[in-house]
């Protein structure tokens, strides 16, 4: 895509089928400075929403590919900084659903901004908003995220609360968990807790994939997430790169996840299935011990066969 500044790709992306990039920012201009940043460190750490780069030029550039009338899954705002910083994503948005209204829009944000009624006024046209919250502990919050210093926790989950009641599309919640940082018992019952109350459609771990901003920063285990991930409602979808070797859970870990899953709510095979990213067949064979040492039963619900956990 050479002669475009502001907008990048199309690329594959693991959530978003093929997408195509805008950035509304100058390089690393954000509101956190996250230890697990891909992207490097911060170089301009601020909450100030002002045009960093000009919507119109924005505007020009999407029109000119939009027009060729490319397939594409979605248009993304992300990029190399923090996009809802930018007063003019809510015109370029309108421009979107206006001119080019097949086409659906999404938000990656780190959702520290939202208490800033005029920034929801202006997202409330996208498709999906995929906001990050990764500590509710203020301690957790600065060592992990490294925010500017006039954020708080606290006014970051009001904003996220006063988006959920004003917007009517789709939320996906990302938490990026770092181990021996916000994956302790009373961080992630916090973090679930909080999920509740914000009701997104559905919740999201993600650990390290590329080189962090800080090194010794270390990628989550893909059986340790599977752990945290059940104890979120809804549970927890885990999107993290990992490859095969990586994903080779131990028998005895499979069996602890699906009775803490079970215990939270009845499942079919299916659904155990697709929450857990498990193969079936390690689910038939753990649900096949489990039965024989009778800690669960069948019941026949409106979806076929339930697994409920035997008090």
């Amino acid at each position: 895509m050479s002669g475009y500044k502001h907008i990048f790709g199309p690329v594959l992306s693991r959530r978003l089928g093929l997408s195509l990039g805008v950035d509304l920012v100058e390089h690393k201009t954000c509101s956190l400075n996250c230890i697990y940043c891909e992207c490097g460190n911060t170089d301009r750490l601020t909450i100030e929403r002002k045009e960093y780069v000009s919507a119109q030029a924005v505007i020009e550039e999407l029109r000119d590919f939009l027009s060729r009338g490319e397939e594409l899954d979605y248009i993304t705002f992300s990029g190399s900084g923090e996009p809802t910083l930018n007063t003019g994503i809510g015109r370029i948005i309108k421009f979107l659903k206006t001119e080019f209204p097949k086409y659906k829009v999404a938000l990656l944000t780190n959702g520290t901004l939202f208490s800033d009624d005029s920034l929801i006024s202006d997202v409330l046209d996208v498709d999906l908003i995929i906001p990050s919250l990764d500590a509710v502990s203020d301690e957790v919050f600065r060592r992990l995220n490294r925010p500017h210093k006039d954020l708080s926790v606290e006014k970051i989950i009001e904003g996220l609360k006063n988006l959920r009641k004003r917007y009517n599309g789709q939320i996906y919640l990302e938490i990026f968990i770092v181990p021996g940082l916000n994956d302790s018992d009373g961080e992630i019952e916090s973090l679930s807790r909080v999920a509740r109350e914000l009701r997104p459609d559905r919740i999201q771990l993600n650990s390290l994939d590329r080189p962090p901003a800080v090194s010794g920063v270390k990628k989550a285990e893909y059986s340790n997430l599977l752990k945290l991930a059940v104890r979120f409602e809804p549970v927890a979808e885990v999107i993290g790169r990992y490859s095969p070797r990586e994903m080779n859970i131990q028998k005895s870990e499979i069996m602890d996840i699906i009775i803490t899953t079970i215990k939270r709510r009845p499942c079919t095979r299916e659904e155990l299935r697709q929450l857990l990213g498990l193969r079936m067949k390690e689910v038939d064979e753990t649900l096949d011990r489990l039965l024989q040492d009778g800690r669960v039963r069948i019941s026949t619900g409106p979806r076929g066969d339930y697994i409920l956990y035997n008090e």
